[in-house]
């Protein structure tokens, strides 16, 4: 079975490669590839979206690589393959996002991103280590429900979606991960969360 990490110039995903890399060699899941090759992900097994940026520079971007949005959605959306949205890779699913005005997003999960909300007393960008409170239905979070994880962003999605959520609190609840049959998605940064990360690609790549 192959993992490709899908690449249109969103930012660098070293860190991410070699993370997906040492977990699957552990769970003989097959190799990982970075790639913008639309006939690749269409090929793949698994999909892995990671996404840094602004929502509407990044949605332009996806678009903009020819061939490799349709590839995602034919293996996604009508081949029901496996699929892990990072951060902006989470955001993107929604329908839209308010960041630098009002976007369409791909419409796969329903409802809008959010800035978070105007405080003083609230550091925005939400950048650091936080806990997350998991689901015991969770596959992502068996074994690493009681640990923190690495965020950066701006925005969030707050309302309940997919079968199974995780939330965290930044001023206010928001979603750091849904699972819902295939698709999954996180709004931290496995890859950047030192060995709860790492196991928790491990959960993922290890049970598809």
């Amino acid at each position: 079975m192959t993992t490709v990490i899908v690449d249109y110039d969103s930012g660098n995903l070293h860190s991410a490669e070699k993370a997906f890399q040492k977990m699957a060699l552990e769970t003989a899941s097959g190799p990982v590839m970075v790639t913008a090759d639309p006939d690749v992900i269409r090929r793949a097994d698994r999909i892995v979206l990671p996404v840094d940026g602004a929502f509407p520079a990044c949605r332009h971007a996806l678009f903009d690589h020819r061939g490799v949005f349709e590839a995602m959605e034919e293996a996604v959306a009508r081949d029901a393959k496996p699929f892990l949205g990072i951060c902006l890779g989470l955001q993107l699913l929604f329908t839209e996002s308010e960041e630098f005005g009002m976007h369409k997003g791909l419409d796969i999960i329903p409802g809008k991103v959010r800035r978070f909300p105007a405080d003083p007393a609230l550091k925005v960008p939400h950048m650091g280590w936080n806990t997350v409170d998991s689901n015991s239905a969770s596959v992502l979070f068996k074994g690493v429900e009681a640990e923190s994880f690495y965020f950066v962003h701006s925005y969030a999605a707050k309302n309940a979606v997919g079968k199974t959520q995780a939330w965290s609190t930044h001023g206010e609840r928001f979603l750091a991960a849904v699972e819902d049959g295939y698709i999954s998605a996180t709004q931290f940064h496995p890859e950047k969360s030192g060995a709860a990360g790492l196991a928790l690609i491990k959960n993922w790549v290890g049970s598809l």
